[in-house]
């Protein structure tokens, strides 16, 4: 009867050990997945506030056609007074 006990105990005492092995094997491949992820979200952020620098330095450029207009404007009526002027 004790032999029987004994070997009903070595099933269950398998079956933890395996079951903290599956345990300890997951545990170490998702710590560093998630300390990669952590290191992501970190430069996400960076990237995120240098794009923002990126649009409030460049907003003036929408209206870089306004300016090429009148600076058109401005040579071709320089050219008409160096025509008139005989230039």
């Amino acid at each position: 009867m004790l032999a029987l006990l004994a070997a009903n105990n070595t099933g269950w005492v398998i079956g933890y050990v395996i079951g903290i092995v599956v345990v300890l094997v997951v545990v170490a491949l998702v710590v560093p997945i998630l300390l990669l992820a952590r290191s992501i979200g970190g430069q996400a952020l960076r990237i995120n506030a240098g794009l923002e620098d990126a649009v409030r330095h460049t907003g003036s450029l929408k209206e870089l056609n306004t300016t090429i207009e009148s600076a058109t404007a401005i040579t071709e009526g320089l050219r008409r007074g160096r025509q008139k002027l005989g230039g």
